[in-house]
């Protein structure tokens, strides 16, 4: 709770700071990807079987069912926190992520631009710290950041995960899809590290993936 209350300070105060400045229009508060209520529920997969994570890769969100984008920043503004609903794997589950998908689980949020060519080719314009996860696993947990991110319209907001995060939806229908930043050879196997983290590089999304959903979102405060 004292970390949930950190949290709405600093974003509240953020926000009263964009309001108080006479020279910029009414700010506004946005949750992008929210997390809402779905048919399957979107609820992380671990400890059920199968047990599945997020690992060692930069994905975001295109569809959620007749939703497209919904990690695509809808106006120019700030990123100043990030949000996760997170599984709660069990002792063996969590010693066998952290063997075999690089270690303890940890993620961040990283600001993508889309390029014109080649197509789904998206460059790193900013990323957040990084955040180790075991501790708030089966919650839903909120980060402010300490440092925030400026984006731009149509900037996408993705999910870094260097390691593994059990942030990951199962059972939805073809309609609900995300890409991840893993070359065409790869998109099949998680044992090469392809996280997007050297800034201003542009990297092609290539692997779409079907029926599942990242389970983050980011809040935005932005001017019209």
């Amino acid at each position: 709770m004292t970390h949930m209350r950190r949290t709405t300070t600093a974003i509240l105060g953020a926000l009263t700071l964009l309001l108080a400045l006479p020279s910029l229009a009414p700010a506004t508060l946005t949750e992008v990807g929210i997390i809402g209520e779905t048919t399957p529920p979107t609820t992380p997969s671990c400890p059920t079987s199968p047990c599945l994570a997020v690992s060692r890769t930069t994905g975001f969100q295109v569809k959620v069912g007749s939703t497209h984008n919904p990690l695509a920043a809808p106006r120019s503004g700030t990123l100043v926190a990030w949000t996760i609903v997170l599984g709660k794997p069990n002792a063996t589950q969590i010693k066998f992520f952290n063997a075999n998908e690089g270690g303890s689980s940890e993620a961040g949020v990283a600001i993508l631009r889309p390029q014109k060519k080649p197509n789904l080719t998206y460059k790193l314009i900013a990323q957040s710290p990084l955040v180790k996860l075991e501790p708030y696993f089966g919650k839903t947990a909120q980060f402010p950041l300490a440092a925030t991110l400026q984006v731009k319209k149509g900037d996408v907001i993705a999910l870094t995960v260097p390691s593994w995060a059990p942030a990951l939806a199962l059972g939805f229908t073809n309609a609900t899809s995300w890409r991840a930043s893993r070359p065409k050879s790869q998109c099949t196997s998680t044992s090469a590290q392809t996280t997007h983290t050297l800034l201003g590089t542009a990297v092609q999304y290539y692997c779409l993936y079907l029926t599942a959903r990242l389970t983050y979102s980011a809040t935005v405060i932005s001017t019209p």
